[in-house]
């Protein structure tokens, strides 16, 4: 009698994960000999995608700034429909 602790399914799940992190594996390790052999392309590369990045990050900051700055004006002058005076009444129903 033999007893599987693993299912065909669970074995497929495993090898497919398997070689998912084999190939992340060989795809770092071809990017390390690429950045060993070709260091200033690779530093220039990495200087381009900061400067975007952080032209990106200052682009949502003003954009946040002036969203923010327009929602305070807008809180500040209370529309013209508001009234001191109003009540709101409830009438309490016992029907029962």
């Amino acid at each position: 009698m033999v007893f599987r602790y693993y299912t065909n399914t669970l074995s497929q799940a495993s090898r497919a994960v398997a070689s998912g992190i084999l190939i992340v594996g060989m795809v770092l390790i071809g990017f390390g000999f690429m950045i060993y052999l070709l260091p200033e392309f690779f530093a220039t590369l990495a200087s381009i995608v900061f400067w975007i990045m952080g032209f990106g990050c200052a682009v949502t900051a003003i954009k946040i700034f002036w969203t923010s700055r327009k929602i305070d004006g807008a809180n500040s002058n209370p529309p013209e429909a508001y009234r001191e005076n109003v009540q709101i009444h409830i009438e309490d129903h016992n029907d029962f």
